[in-house]
């Protein structure tokens, strides 16, 4: 059995003050399910099956690139991480995996921190490396690039960091490596397009051919940032072309905040998917760029909209269909363990919505071009309070039916501000 963070008794005296208000909840929207021939049951046990990655770094105080303010207990190294990552997943019951970063996570021994991750119900996501800084301890800078830089010795020390990310993930019981590149340019002509994609390439095929069999690798693509006026991996076109050169193992990952505004990203992962391509998402919201806020806190509906995707590719190719969900965020005036559970909350909210969905009346509307009645079955679905499912779902599994007023009834955030000192200084960087 698995160590926990919250005294469960705390949790079952919270949710025993919700219960009755939750089963009649409950009760009521399962009578109006009824009505249109769904379950409510099979809708809860989808809930309670779905889960989604956090990432070990969005449990710090992030920061904009003028600066960071540090936030009260924010934890030191990756066992700090963790235990703040088990609070989550306690609470929420939709957070089972942890996705780690290196060198910030880098452990001193694999072994224990699995054991440590395990021991707390947690298990290790996709490996995620990291070429857009530079690291102490390697002798050469990224400055003008990584696995497309002109040096070839820089494209080396870029590949033998992300062939170290695998061989860590390994230990650690990883699955996947997600690369992710800063390169780019800042001013018109300082690259060649062509030949920094070329290059990419050429390095990527030796990151390939050192994956594991059973692990496939994940490609994340930027419109901006770090570089400013282009990317080398700046679309899902780009994204596509890369993966599709690599081989199978290869896979896009779609972040919600790396599209230019008004991009259609459902259309992007209908296209993903449609051609073998779709391997994963980070969820996250914005409002005019890479802004990196809560998911579901500007525009819940195109989250939505990005699950009914999700749910007709799931539909469509049950047994094949198998995406990397994971949070990515930075939490620069909330408290991350808050916003964190509140963002899993939203993105289990939007599956169980799209779950909903019609299929058969929106097939046959789309058939006859009938538009209005076609939009309409998406919004009915939509509309549909889900909370009821959410909660219940937490509360069987062991979680809490109101988890953010539960956390702060357990005083964590003050225990560990008494227990980890305050970091200094307000540093600009996002972390």
């Amino acid at each position: 059995m698995a160590d926990k963070q919250i005294d469960p008794a705390l949790i079952a005296d919270h949710n025993q003050n919700a219960l009755a208000d939750m089963l009649a909840d409950y009760d009521a929207l399962g009578a109006k399910l009824a009505r249109q021939n769904v379950d409510i049951e099979q809708l809860t046990q989808k809930a309670v099956d779905f889960g989604v990655a956090i990432p070990s770094w969005g449990v710090g105080t992030g920061g904009t690139r003028f600066a960071r303010f540090p936030g009260l207990g924010e934890p030191r190294n990756i066992y700090e991480k963790l235990a703040d990552c088990a609070v989550i997943a306690q609470l929420s019951q939709a957070t089972p995996t942890v996705s780690l970063h290196i060198p910030w996570d880098r452990p001193d021994d694999p072994a224990e921190l699995r054991e440590t991750a395990a021991s707390w119900g947690l298990g290790i996501d996709a490996m995620n490396s990291n070429t857009f800084q530079d690291h102490d301890d390697m002798p050469l800078s990224f400055k003008y690039g990584s696995l497309s830089h002109t040096d070839e010795a820089v494209r080396e020390q870029a590949i033998a960091h992300n062939i170290d990310c695998i061989e860590i993930g390994q230990k650690l019981g990883s699955k996947a490596l997600t690369v992710w590149i800063g390169d780019g340019t800042n001013f018109p002509g300082q690259q060649s397009f062509t030949r920094s994609f070329e290059r990419y390439l050429e390095a990527m095929k030796k990151v390939y051919a050192a994956l594991p069999d059973d692990w496939r690798v994940f490609i994340e693509h930027k419109i901006y940032e770090p570089a400013f006026y282009s990317t080398v991996i700046q679309d899902w076109g780009s994204n596509y072309l890369a993966a599709k050169e690599l081989g199978d193992k290869a896979q896009c990952l779609v972040d919600l905040g790396h599209h230019a505004p008004g991009v259609n990203i459902e259309m992007i992962v209908a296209r993903l998917f449609q051609f073998g391509k779709l391997g994963g998402f980070h969820f996250n919201d914005s409002k005019y760029g890479d802004d990196d806020l809560d998911a579901g806190s500007i525009n819940p509906y195109q989250l939505f909209l990005v699950f009914n995707e999700l749910v007709d590719a799931e539909l469509s190719n049950p047994s094949g269909f198998n995406p990397a969900y994971m949070l990515d965020q930075s939490h620069n005036v909330t408290d991350p363990i808050e916003s964190l559970i509140s963002s899993a909350v939203e993105v289990q909210r939007a599956y169980i919505q799209a779950l909903l969905v019609d299929r058969a009346k929106l097939a046959d509307y789309q058939d006859t071009n009938d538009v209005m009645m076609a939009n309409r079955t998406l919004k009915s679905a939509y509309i549909t309070d889900v909370s009821p499912i959410l909660a219940m779902a937490r509360h069987r599994a062991g979680g809490a039916i109101d988890p953010i007023t539960t956390y702060r009834a357990t005083g964590y955030r003050e225990t560990v501000g008494k227990q980890r000192p305050a970091r200094k200084g307000s540093g600009g960087g996002i972390v």
